[in-house]
């Protein structure tokens, strides 16, 4: 019995703390309070290459310069998510791919994205061009945001205004990042 035991014990608390990551991560995926993802929105429309205009800092993206995300529907109603940009660190070019999911109706803009298995994390777009030429994103909470754009750059008069709609939503924007594009993808 002294042998079958310490077995025992390890295995529940093996499952006890999968089944804690498990639930945390899945609270992880609703918006944070008052905020609220843009509907209507259409996937279709927000398909294809997205640069990583600012972010806030975290240690996936630590020294990343020339981000971009590419968003593609997939048959099953799952959307795959590249992110590729340049490690400044180990001078190469790196990327993550993922899977994102509705998080609901596929007509508001929330989402869940996993990149590791299955744990999931919010994606929330709070903003979006009616044009979609640029998104504010956040994430499962104020820590986690992005401003992206199809193109490189942002003109000055929308910079503002989603600095000032971030600020409005709790975002410290005296910490975001702003992503320098001085590089070619080598994968287009």
């Amino acid at each position: 019995m002294s042998l079958l035991f310490p077995w025992v014990r390890r295995a529940v608390l093996l499952v006890s703390t999968a089944l804690v990551l498990a639930l945390v991560g899945c609270s992880s995926t609703t918006p944070p309070s008052g905020i609220t993802p843009v509907t209507p929105f259409d996937l279709a429309r927000y398909e294809g290459r997205w640069y990583e205009v600012a972010r806030l800092d975290h240690s996936f993206e630590r020294g990343m310069t020339d981000v971009s995300a590419t968003y593609q529907r997939q048959s099953d109603g799952s959307v795959r998510v590249l992110n590729r940009g340049f490690d400044t660190g180990k001078s190469d070019w790196r990327q993550a791919e993922g899977k994102a999911r509705f998080t609901g109706d596929t007509n508001t803009a929330s989402l869940k994205v996993s990149f590791f298995g299955p744990f999931y994390g919010g994606y929330h777009v709070a903003a979006l061009d009616a044009n979609y030429q640029w998104a504010l994103v956040v994430g499962p909470d104020r820590s986690y945001c992005w401003i992206l754009s199809r193109t490189k750059q942002l003109a000055p008069a929308v910079r503002e205004q989603l600095i000032a709609r971030a600020q409005a939503l709790g975002i410290d924007t005296q910490a975001l990042i702003w992503v320098t594009h001085d590089r070619t993808d080598p994968q287009p």
